[in-house]
């Protein structure tokens, strides 16, 4: 199936040396069951890096952005746990957006997961969109063992809402563009779809800036609502 609801959260993130463990275990245990029993959070998911960075890639499905801008997931922005204000000081590289979806397409939730966060030259943005979601991403989701084709891309007032939780992290978190998401069953086969369907040089031909962030996961976690 497609990604649940009309918007996600995407966060990408490294965490301190020698303190991945503790980090699993607190978001296994108790992020991202709070976060999915938040209202208008329906799906969580993490990930960890194959190749490329950060080292953890997590994606909340929810079912708009009025869900991430305002109401009772920014009350629980505004009230950290105890295990959130000792975990979140580990996180580096924090690189958090939320997204609008504008094209889902897929069959399932697949093993492994290509991020790709890219951004459209000046004045070529409905160019580029037209192909990723009328060509591109319908021709990388019907190639075997493909398993999900996505774009979100970034509201930015919805993302720089400010909060308690984000004074907790080491830095300002960046933030992304438009974010590809390609889902399969194995990471090999993303690699070879990106190489041929989304490189760098047909992005630039259909009007993405040089600068794309490419990097391939695979499935740790995921909880539903």
């Amino acid at each position: 199936m497609a990604l649940l609801g009309s918007a996600v959260l995407a966060i990408w993130n490294d965490i301190a040396a020698g303190c991945d463990e503790a980090f699993i275990e607190w978001h296994n245990r108790e992020h991202i069951p709070e976060r999915v029993g938040v209202p208008g959070f329906l799906r969580g998911r993490r990930y960890a890096a194959v190749s490329g960075r950060p080292a953890y890639f997590t994606l909340y499905e929810t079912e708009s952005l009025a869900t991430l801008s305002g109401g009772a997931y920014v009350a629980r922005l505004n009230d950290p746990t105890p295990w959130t204000r000792r975990s979140l000081p580990l996180f580096q590289n924090t690189k958090r957006t939320a997204c609008r979806v504008s094209l889902s397409l897929g069959v399932g939730v697949g093993g492994a997961l290509a991020t790709l966060d890219l951004e459209p030259e000046a004045g070529r943005a409905d160019e580029l969109r037209v192909w990723l979601t009328g060509t591109a991403l319908r021709a990388t989701v019907e190639r075997p063992g493909m398993t999900g084709a996505h774009l979100c891309e970034a509201d930015v007032a919805a993302t720089q809402v400010e909060t308690e939780e984000k004074k907790l992290r080491d830095r300002a978190d960046d933030l992304a563009h438009w974010v590809l998401l390609l889902e399969s069953v194995d990471a090999v086969i993303l690699g070879s779809v990106c190489r041929d369907v989304l490189n760098n040089v047909a992005l630039a031909r259909h009007g993405a800036t040089a600068d794309a962030s490419f990097a391939l996961y695979r499935l740790q976690f995921a909880l539903a609502r």
